[in-house]
């Protein structure tokens, strides 16, 4: 664990501005980006807030890249922020003072806003994550907003009706009283002090909507912000239309999840996959409707060693390889070849790894939604966790719907995808269904401007 000295709680009373003091408040590395992003465009506005951080889990690295000065203590904790996923992940994080970093946390933003408040600022709180922050948020005295990146409506229902009862996930008992948000997450959205909430999507904003005294906004989701690819994914072969179009690879995309060291655990599992796959693709009978060329691209997150990764690729009897098939701008990439299939490993060329892909075999969770929201399909094997497990792997599958194929084991991979490349009707109804579920880009400024108009 690495626990973090606390910067001043507020500026000197004689520099201070006084504009709008905004605290945000995230629990997680995921939710630490996404408010990134709204922070981002908060600074672009002709009259931007003082805007100061807490994360709740983590050291809030997303906020460091901002400039965006933290109050209290930060602290990595063991789970990394999934102990809802696993009472194991829980003990470890109170054993390793969860509970009193907690504390200290409500204490720092209560003393924050009363700082601001003294000094006669318009002190006000975003919330970005699930009921922590929000509960957090609530406590603080100040008004506050909600951005709910946890939870979705298509959890439990979609367009149609509630969905059925489920082996591993109840999503009757999620749906208890209504809606995939309880009763007391509602009645945190719906004090005098909340003053907006945008969920994710606009089936979740719809069902909160039918309770009138929470200002639900439906502005899209700020998860699919940020992922423009930084050339033209068409430019990719060489040689006239027909050639290209006759020689175009199946691109498959591999994301092993970020967390260390779960993702390289996730790693293997997915090259099982793969090894079942190209196995298939060089069957002549089988593979007609396609070339029959393959390429894996590995987006690998920085913080993870690319070195171990490389390894199991050696070992599976992939090697080397200096010319990449296909355009990748990232002069760092790491190329493999097996007979007719090639893997290309990047660091930093996250965006082009999602829009050059046609499917992708996953096992993260922002990563598969990002995908899946530009309408793609996204084959999911549950791993060992502590993120993704049986029963993250189980709700996933549900909130996004016909654009997961959840396999059990890696050898179920092949017929899931030699069905799907059999069926372009199939890849039609995908894509629609992921940017519903997910929603068009721009939702960032989008918030930003209804914040500053509802804090005003």
């Amino acid at each position: 664990m690495n626990d973090l000295s606390p910067l001043p709680l507020v500026s000197d009373p004689q520099t201070t501005s006084s504009s709008l003091q905004l605290l945000v408040l995230s629990n997680g590395h995921g939710e630490d980006v996404i408010a990134g992003s709204i922070l981002q465009e908060l600074q672009k506005q002709s009259h931007p807030p003082d805007i100061y951080a807490l994360p709740l889990v983590g050291e809030g690295k997303a906020y460091h890249k901002l400039d965006i000065p933290l109050i209290g203590s930060v602290r990595t904790m063991p789970s990394g922020g999934f102990i809802y996923m696993d009472n194991k992940q829980l003990i470890r994080d109170v054993r390793g003072g969860l509970v009193q970093l907690t504390w200290k946390q409500i204490k720092a933003v209560r003393q924050w806003v009363k700082s601001q408040q003294k000094l006669g600022q318009k002190a006000a709180v975003l919330a970005v994550g699930d009921i922590v922050p929000l509960l957090f948020a609530w406590v603080s005295g100040a008004n506050y907003a909600f951005v709910g990146t946890a939870k979705s409506e298509y959890y439990v229902r979609d367009e149609v009706g509630l969905l059925e009862r489920t082996k591993k996930g109840s999503a009757r008992w999620e749906n208890f009283s209504g809606s995939i948000y309880h009763p007391w997450e509602r009645w945190l959205m719906s004090r005098s002090r909340c003053k907006a909430v945008f969920p994710r999507d606009s089936l979740t904003t719809e069902i909160l909507h039918t309770w009138k005294n929470i200002p639900a906004f439906d502005v899209g989701n700020p998860m699919m912000d940020g992922l423009e690819p930084r050339f033209p994914t068409q430019n990719l072969y060489r040689g006239d239309g027909e050639l290209k179009e006759m020689e175009r690879p199946l691109i498959v995309t591999l994301l092993p999840g970020s967390r260390s060291p779960e993702a390289y655990a996730n790693w293997e599992v997915i090259m099982n996959a793969v090894s079942e796959l190209t196995d298939w693709f060089r069957e002549p009978e089988l593979v007609t409707h396609t070339s029959k060329t393959i390429i894996f691209l590995g987006a690998i997150a920085p913080n993870l060693d690319l070195n171990t990764v490389c390894q199991s690729l050696e070992n599976q009897g992939w090697r080397s390889y200096t010319e990449s098939p296909i355009q990748i701008p990232d002069s760092h990439i790491l190329t493999f070849k097996q007979k007719n299939a090639y893997t290309i490993l990047t660091q930093n060329a996250y965006n082009e790894c999602l829009h050059l892909g046609d499917l992708a075999i996953a096992m993260a969770g922002t990563a598969t939604e990002q995908f899946v929201g530009l309408g793609k399909p996204a084959i999911t094997i549950p791993g060992k966790g502590p993120q993704f497990n049986p029963a993250f792997a189980e709700a996933q599958s549900r909130h996004l719907g016909s654009s997961i194929i959840l396999v059990e084991q890696p050898a179920d991979l092949t017929k899931k995808i030699c069905s799907l490349l059999e069926d372009p009707d199939k890849f039609h109804l995908i894509a629609k269904n992921g940017v519903r579920r997910m929603g068009k880009p721009g939702a960032a400024k989008r918030i930003a401007e209804c914040l500053l108009e509802q804090f005003s």
